[in-house]
C-alpha cells in the first residue's frame, strides 16, 4: 500500500469542535490513515491516504462540509 499526503487549508477561524469534527469525518473516511491539524498552524490539516482507496478530491469535499472555502495546498 502506498501513502500520499496532502494539505488542506481551511479558515483560521473554525472553532476546536468543527476541526475536530473534520478529523474525525476524515478518519471514517476509507482509505484514510491520519488526518490532524497542526497544533502551532490551526489553519493546516495533514491528510495521509491510501490513492488506491481514496481520491484527494473527495477528501477536500468533506472538510468543505464544514468551511466551503477550503482549499488543497499539496504535500
Amino acid at each position: 500500500m502506498d501513502i500520499a499526503d496532502i494539505l488542506i487549508h481551511v479558515r483560521p477561524t473554525l472553532s476546536a469542535e468543527q476541526r475536530a469534527n473534520i478529523e474525525e469525518a476524515l478518519s471514517e473516511s476509507k482509505g484514510v490513515v491520519s488526518a490532524h491539524f497542526s497544533p502551532a498552524h490551526p489553519h493546516e490539516l495533514t491528510v495521509a491516504y491510501d490513492p488506491e482507496a481514496a481520491h484527494a478530491g473527495q477528501l477536500l469535499q468533506i472538510v468543505r462540509e464544514w468551511d466551503k472555502t477550503a482549499t488543497m495546498v499539496g504535500l
